[in-house]
């Protein structure tokens, strides 16, 4: 099984890599058009800010690539808010692979910290990225923006609001927590994408 990795200047890859490589995966870094379009998985994971990834997406052709890939396509954290059509981080246009707007967390709440850093639960966990996954189910976030609730989410959180924990449509699946880091959960999620 072929899986590989975009490359486009986003940190937190290594773990990416490493969580993959405990379920017996070898995955490749890379921003080759050809390389991408043959993996059987592809993994857009990350973390950035949003207007200065999408230029060096767009300066490679990447943008290009990730929207024609037909293969399962796995965002993670800045990987799925880049597949969304706008984000107010950098006032960026982004892939639009989701017809949802990503903003960023407000709340006048003190006890309320912003980023979004820690364990929180998932509710309504649904579809095949949640295979053998129960309602409640702790996943790590890090995250100050978000995806609200729209037609593509497959799993909510909450923090300050509602948000999309997951969204998908088609091939493509996004977490804005990180399995990598999920403990025994994030593993089942994505040993799920990779049996997609």
């Amino acid at each position: 099984m072929a899986t590989a990795i975009v490359k486009y200047n986003a940190g937190n890859i290594r773990s990416v890599i490493n969580a993959l490589r405990r379920l017996g995966v070898a995955p490749v870094l890379t921003d080759d058009p050809a390389a991408l379009r043959r993996a059987d998985h592809v993994v857009f994971p990350g973390q950035g800010e949003a207007s200065t990834a999408m230029a060096y997406l767009r300066e490679r052709g990447l943008d290009d690539v990730i929207r024609s890939l037909v293969q399962p396509v796995l965002g993670i954290c800045i990987g799925q808010q880049l597949m969304c059509r706008h984000s107010d981080e950098g006032n960026a246009d982004c892939l639009g692979l989701f017809d949802a707007n990503v903003r960023r967390f407000a709340t006048t709440d003190p006890e309320i910290k912003i980023p979004h850093m820690g364990w929180n639960t998932l509710h309504a966990p649904r579809g095949p990225l949640f295979a053998g996954l129960d309602e409640g189910a702790m996943v790590y976030f890090v995250h100050s923006f978000y995806v609200p609730p729209c037609a593509h989410t497959i799993a909510l959180s909450h923090h300050a609001q509602s948000f999309s924990a997951a969204i998908a449509r088609d091939n493509f699946f996004a977490t804005q927590f990180h399995p990598e880091k999920s403990g025994a959960v994030g593993e089942q999620i994505l040993r799920n994408f990779l049996s997609l």
